[in-house]
């Protein structure tokens, strides 16, 4: 059972690479978590994660006053496809093209280790 769960949703970038990021730090600890999407080389997904990172571990705070931090985990973190925005862009002999503008709702579930 979750400790705190954080949602992010319609977040600007396609859920495949999101999920490269996601995929480093399942069941890390928070402080390792911060420290890896500090140094990683996709920094506008790990900036995303670290969004919904930061208030997981508020919720956390909120919900359980006295849990101590340090022993906080990420039980799970998965990425879903959000919708698709189209935008229309003129192509060749005035043809229109479709541009995909993809979206991703990240999810992240906190737990202490006992």
């Amino acid at each position: 059972m979750a400790i705190a769960v954080a949602r992010g949703k319609y977040l600007p970038m396609s859920a495949r690479k999101v999920r490269l990021v996601a995929d480093l730090i399942r069941g890390k600890d928070v402080g390792e978590a911060f420290t890896i999407l500090r140094f990683v080389s996709k920094q506008k997904a790990a900036g995303l994660i670290e969004k919904v990172l930061n208030s997981a571990v508020a919720n956390a705070k909120v919900k359980f006053p006295n849990v101590n931090l340090d022993d906080l985990y990420i039980e799970k973190i998965y990425v879903d496809e959000g919708p698709m925005y189209r935008r229309l862009r003129p192509g060749f002999r005035g043809v229109p093209r479709i541009i995909r503008k993809k979206t991703s709702h990240i999810t992240i579930e906190l737990d202490e280790r006992r």
